[in-house]
């Protein structure tokens, strides 16, 4: 439809109408609940992704037939009304999110026994959930009530939820300890993160036997940046899980060995806590891991050549910790992914690829317009999301972009020796940060091969010798930073290297040239390769042989070149000799007046 359009009025005397599908068109003005009040028959009332603002109204009269309500996406204002049971008892799919609702959840939400998915989110909801939400609604699949600012302690209840469902309470001001219940187990996407939860049941999640055999059908699970401590618990680990986030806390101890079970497992992010110990070298059979997030914790130790064999990851990040000894050449078998694992979306269990459900009580419908099952886009999809520093940033990586996304961060140790030459083969890799770390020697001229990456950093180190000028192939090269190392000679200024600053090479007194103000003078300009064979020969050195005969031939070519020039100008012949005939009769009265005189003065 146009912009700045309303809803048809036609639609007004519909009395027969089933099935209202006006989405991701550009209708405004106020909540149309006339189009409810004046079609009792309507099932489903799609309004999503408009721009309806104003007040969320209810209709005026009780409507049993509607079944599924979405109004996401729009610019409604004011509080979820009260009597929503009164006029859609039968309700089973209620999408309110993305818009500025405000207010208390209403207490009798709960009374939506029939209620299959409720969506709060990206709303200004405040004060706690109500318990009959949490408890009543046995049906209940999907709850998402992220980024909004509601609190309590909304997880000291036993909830009472549909199994292989969703609940997504992160971004909110939630707090206390997590309630032990069977329904852990039967979830399948528990995202509880950004809150300020404490305190964890050791087997909250799943009950494991000694042999770590886990119960359940969890799929994602992140209860990063909230205020949990102590040591993992073994049995928060679920063989079936994808995906696992427990970064941002205050976790202790070591990795669990139960850890070595997430066979399936494709994003491990544990970093930002107080782990310690060394790497555990179990790490290397997770064959499936795509994404290993251990950076900020207190890990000591060598990097495990274990971690060699995870052919498929496409992020690292080992950074800020105690790891010592030197860089594994092994790392170069780190190919990138095969397969694109993020990009293909895995939906919740009982649902298909279009998002139709094989076993739920909900209604879905047919729309109107494009002759297919209409859905919310990520109502059922599992998209993953992390946080790597590229580019000196800290930047998020949402679903699709994790599968073309690839880096190495291993800043921040203590690790030494030279940089392996083999990391040159890792073509697909976009990150490398070695910085603040040992590490000596050269930069390998191999890194010319890293064809795709972006950013390089390997700063606060060093690393001595040249700025290989192989490097200016790197043409998708945006960030590059060597500063504060033993690097000298003259820097190339090529391609992407005629856009770096100063700052990137700051603290290397020997570098010079553009853009640092330090001139390349002919002793800097030198590559001295005796001094880096150990010979003893100076740079200075000078074979005399060659000087004399390149001086005498110079001279024989440039006499014969001046008695050719007179021979074949008269005049300049002429001129040339009246010349040394004066300069002849000059010397000779010169010197015969001085003898004269001294002659004088001794007879005298």
């Amino acid at each position: 439809m146009p912009k700045r359009s309303c809803v048809p009025c036609f639609l007004l005397h519909q009395r027969k109408l089933k099935k209202l599908d006006l989405s991701h068109n550009s209708l405004e003005g106020m909540f149309p609940n006339w189009l409810i009040d004046n079609n009792r028959m309507l099932e489903v009332f799609n309004l999503r992704d408009n721009s309806f603002g104003n007040i969320f109204y209810m209709p005026l009269n009780r409507n049993p037939n509607t079944m599924w309500v979405d109004m996401s996406g729009n610019r409604m204002i004011g509080s979820i009304p009260r009597y929503t049971p009164k006029f859609f008892p039968h309700i089973t799919y209620l999408n309110l999110s993305i818009n500025s609702l405000d207010g208390v959840i209403p207490s009798s939400i709960g009374d939506l026994v029939e209620l299959y998915e409720l969506d709060l989110s990206h709303n200004k909801l405040s004060g706690e959930v109500p318990t009959g939400l949490l408890t009543n609604l046995s049906q209940l699949f999907v709850l998402n009530l992220t980024n909004n600012s509601l609190h309590g302690e909304v997880l000291s209840t036993n909830l009472n939820l549909g199994d292989k469902g969703r609940l997504c309470l992160d971004n909110n001001y939630f707090t206390g300890k997590i309630r032990h219940s069977d329904l852990w187990s039967m979830l399948q996407l528990v995202d509880i993160s950004n809150n300020f939860f404490t305190g964890l049941n050791p087997c909250w999640i799943s009950n494991i036997t000694t042999s770590f055999e886990p119960v359940g059908s969890l799929l994602f699970l992140d209860i990063s940046q909230n205020s949990f401590s102590g040591p993992i618990p073994s049995c928060l680990i679920s063989q079936s899980l994808e995906h696992l986030h427990l970064g941002s806390n205050k976790f202790t101890g070591s990795i669990p060995n139960s850890f070595g079970t997430l066979k399936n497992v494709l994003t491990l992010d544990i970093g930002n806590n107080y782990l310690s110990h060394m790497i555990p070298k179990f790490l290397g059979e997770l064959s499936s891991l795509r994404i290993l997030l251990l950076g900020k914790n207190n890990f000591s130790g060598s990097i495990p050549k274990q971690l060699c064999r995870l052919t498929n990851e496409s992020l690292i990040d080992l950074s800020n910790k105690f790891l010592s000894g030197s860089i594994p050449s092994c790392l170069q078998n780190i190919r990138g992914p095969s397969y694109q694992a993020f990009m293909h979306t895995r939906y919740l269990d009982g649902y298909d690829t279009d998002g139709r459900s094989r076993n739920s009580p909900n209604f879905y419908y047919q729309s109107i317009i494009t002759n297919r099952v209409t859905f919310p886009e990520d109502l059922f999809k599992i998209k993953d999301e992390v946080l790597f520093t590229t580019k000196a940033i800290s930047l998020t990586y949402k679903g699709d972009a994790l599968d073309s996304m690839s880096g190495l961060d291993l800043s921040s140790n203590k690790l030494t020796g030279y940089i392996p030459e083999e990391l040159g083969l890792l073509t697909h890799i976009h990150v490398l940060n070695l910085s603040h770390n040992k590490l000596t020697g050269p930069i390998p001229t191999k890194f010319s091969n890293l064809a795709s990456i972006e950013s390089l950093d390997l700063s606060f180190n060093n690393l001595s010798g040249k700025v290989p000028s192989e490097l200016i192939k790197l043409n998708s090269l945006e960030v590059f930073n060597v500063s504060f190392n033993n690097l000298s000679g003259t820097l190339p200024m090529k391609a992407q290297f005629g856009t770096f600053s100063k700052e990137s090479y700051e603290g290397n007194p020997l570098l010079c040239g553009p853009p640092l103000e330090n001139k390349c003078t002919m002793e800097t300009q030198e590559t001295h390769p005796s001094i880096e064979e150990g010979d003893d020969v100076k740079w200075y050195d000078m074979d005399m042989t060659s000087f004399y005969g390149s001086f005498g031939s110079t001279w024989f070519v440039s006499m014969c070149g001046f008695a050719t020039l007179l021979w074949v100008n008269p005049y300049w012949r002429r001129r040339w000799l009246e010349l040394v005939e004066e300069c002849m009769y000059t010397c000779y009265y010169f010197l015969y007046d001085s003898v004269r005189k001294v002659s004088m003065y001794l007879f005298k």
